[in-house]
């Protein structure tokens, strides 16, 4: 999300606070879908804000739909009655890798959901195995852009795998610093780490949350964050375009959809509840157990936000060569 975008959504956030208060249980459950297992960050999210809600929305329902990398629930929601009891918390892999990644996914990521809201972003770290790092002298983002430029081919980088958010951010990294770096695939993101930790590789893109134990522990040597301003957990990090890529932007968002056709009120309140949610201090002290920021906007700005991340994911997509059939 560029800082207009960033602003315009934290105004937006204290008209929804000022607003209307007429907002009333659903007469039946609301059913929020997670298209991925129980126990990851994600779902964490989902049940947290389903808790949020409740006063406004009343039970909510939290329902794990995981399968080919997200798009099992995701489908489901799509296909779901438009009736505002049904959403799915998507996220970039849902919504703006999956569909270039996949050489057939089942739904149309713009055409058959209506936005609610962005709900959070959660940053990614470029890191290195800092004794990696001592040993070549880079301490910055800058020092691993004039090594690798000066050593063609030498420097590797691991990820959870062909496709995964790690290697699509190495993919831009490389194209956009115009260096060489060979991508190391792993069954998995833990397994990269690992292989980070152990010396195997140099330097991952990882997500922030997971790494920041072993930067506080000196293990990995944090570079940069991914992001378009600076981490809030880690405000001493530097952003990737900061430091000599502008424009540089790849986080994890997750946001909540509707299948399309839902009626136009029930999306504003539906929005209007879970900005509300979001802009409340325990929501926010409790996502930041994550790591993860609160990202509400208005349905208008997820959907222009979805499609910029489609467009920007796929020709990321494409130059990396990943294809899952």
């Amino acid at each position: 999300m560029n800082r207009r975008l960033w602003l315009q959504s934290q105004a937006f956030g204290l008209a929804a606070l000022c607003g209307p208060t007429a907002l009333r249980a659903q007469s039946q459950p609301l059913k929020l879908v997670v298209p991925y297992p129980q126990g990851g960050p994600l779902d964490a999210i989902a049940r947290l804000l389903a808790e949020s809600v409740r006063d406004t929305l009343g039970t909510v329902v939290v329902e794990n739909k995981a399968g080919a990398g997200g798009n099992l629930g995701a489908d489901w929601v799509a296909k779901a009655p438009p009736d505002g009891h049904t959403l799915v918390m998507g996220a970039v892999a849902t919504h703006a890798i999956n569909p270039w990644l996949y050489a057939r996914i089942p739904y149309d990521p713009i055409r058959d959901f209506a936005p609610i809201t962005l709900v959070a972003r959660v940053p990614n770290v470029l890191v290195m195995n800092a004794q990696t790092a001592s040993r070549l002298g880079i301490a910055s983002l800058q020092d691993l852009v004039a090594y690798a430029k000066a050593h063609p081919g030498q420097l590797n980088y691991g990820s959870g795998g062909n496709g995964s958010a790690g290697h699509l951010a190495g993919e831009m990294f490389k194209g956009q610093a115009k260096v060489s770096i060979v991508h190391i695939a792993y069954a998995g993101a833990a397994p990269a780490q690992l292989g980070l930790l152990s010396g195997q590789v140099d330097l991952n893109f990882d997500n922030l949350a997971a790494a920041a134990a072993n930067i506080r522990a000196g293990k990995l040597k944090a570079l940069a964050v991914t992001t378009a301003r600076r981490a809030p957990a880690m405000p001493e990090l530097p952003t990737v375009a900061e430091s000599g890529l502008p424009g540089f932007e790849v986080d994890t968002w997750f946001g909540l959809f509707a299948p399309a056709k839902t009626p136009p009120d029930t999306v504003a309140r539906l929005n209007q509840a879970f900005v509300r949610a979001l802009h409340t201090s325990d929501v926010k002290t409790r996502f930041a157990t994550f790591m993860a920021e609160p990202a509400p906007t208005t349905p208008q700005q997820f959907a222009a936000f979805v499609q910029a991340e489609l467009t920007k994911y796929k020709g990321v997509v494409q130059r990396s060569g990943a294809k899952i059939e």
